[in-house]
């Protein structure tokens, strides 16, 4: 993979998770960059489980149409 590819595709990533423009993403230092994308990723495994067979099953009784 190409430098430029390479930075177009990291570019991306900071625009959708960092919500940067181009020009913040080129301002920005490779070290700054990995310190957030790092930090980021470590908060990653700190999401709520995701829902089990029951508690669907209440949902789906308590709004049987959806609403």
């Amino acid at each position: 993979m190409s430098f430029g590819e390479a930075a177009r595709r990291l570019m991306g990533v900071a625009a959708v998770l960092l919500g940067w423009r181009p020009a913040e993403f080129w301002a920005a230092t490779p070290a700054e960059l990995a310190t957030i994308l790092e930090g980021l990723a470590e908060g990653a495994g700190d999401t709520a489980p995701g829902m089990d067979a029951a508690e669907l099953a209440r949902l789906k009784e308590k709004c049987p149409d959806g609403g």
